[in-house]
């Protein structure tokens, strides 16, 4: 099954419900609910996607949002390597480089972001949710 590691902007256009992009990651999750793929992010993504949702929503309902979505999705480990890793990388953004190294850390096979030149020179592939739903389809 293939490991798709999700970046904050995507999870937060899911959970709001924010249109444009709402339509392609809710196809892409709706693979993970029916057990086609695998969804992993990061301890900080539910932190941040909280804090995020928390500025449009009260507190308990972006804790009940990411309660739902943890059900469809894994938590990888952010341990002292992956933070070294981020800190000398050469990512212009720390906190892509902790993602990133996550993702890579976990042997996930592809990142969905909405943000792809902040994953410039990654090791694996990186896509919008509409770009891996197009390449799911050729395969």
């Amino acid at each position: 099954m293939k490991k798709v590691f999700l970046d904050v902007n995507v999870i937060f256009d899911f959970l709001i419900e924010r249109d444009p992009f709402y339509d392609a990651i809710v196809k892409l999750i709706s693979l993970a609910d029916q057990t086609q793929i695998s969804i992993v992010t990061t301890p900080l993504s539910f932190a941040t996607t909280h804090y995020l949702i928390s500025k449009f929503e009260n507190k308990n309902i972006a804790l009940k949002k990411l309660q739902n979505f943890k059900l469809l999705c894994h938590a990888c480990t952010m341990n002292d390597l992956i933070v070294e890793k981020a800190l000398n990388s050469q990512m212009k953004d720390f906190e892509d480089a902790l993602q990133y190294y996550s993702a890579i850390n976990s042997q996930c096979q592809v990142i969905v972001t909405r943000d792809g030149k902040d994953f410039k020179n990654s090791e694996i592939p990186v896509m919008t949710p509409s770009e891996f739903l197009s390449q799911r389809k050729q395969s």
